[in-house]
């Protein structure tokens, strides 16, 4: 004879409920899961279209600000604006001017044989 369900274990009646539960929760933990991720995509986008254009305001205020400085830094402009202030600048003689040459860097490599040739001179005189 088939025993009444009132006597099965609990286990055995409430393991289909219990597995529907799960899935429910793995199904809505998922959802929000996804709709979470979606979301973060969508402020991480919208970061960056700002942070975009930022740096292209940026560049065009700093291209305008290179631009200013050439023409501040002009020969022209500085003759000008010595002659609106009344400074009493002018040009100077060339008997005023000294012309340098630049010192040679050491930490460049010369070449080979140049050092070869420095090394034989620093030496000092052979016997023969």
């Amino acid at each position: 004879m088939a025993r009444n369900r009132k006597y099965q274990p609990a286990g055995i009646r409430f393991g289909p409920a219990l597995k529907a539960v799960l899935l429910c929760l793995l199904f809505a933990g998922s959802g929000v899961g996804y709709v979470w991720q979606k979301t973060q995509i969508y402020e991480l986008g919208k970061q960056i279209r700002q942070r975009e254009l930022h740096l292209v305001e940026l560049r065009e205020s700093n291209k305008k600000l290179s631009n200013r400085l050439a023409e501040l830094r002009s020969p022209l402009k500085l003759e000008q604006r010595a002659r609106e202030l009344n400074l009493g600048l002018v040009q100077a003689q060339p008997a005023q001017i000294w012309r340098l040459t630049e010192p040679a860097d050491p930490t460049v490599s010369r070449p080979a044989a140049i050092s070869q040739l420095a090394a034989r001179q620093t030496a000092g005189p052979r016997m023969r």
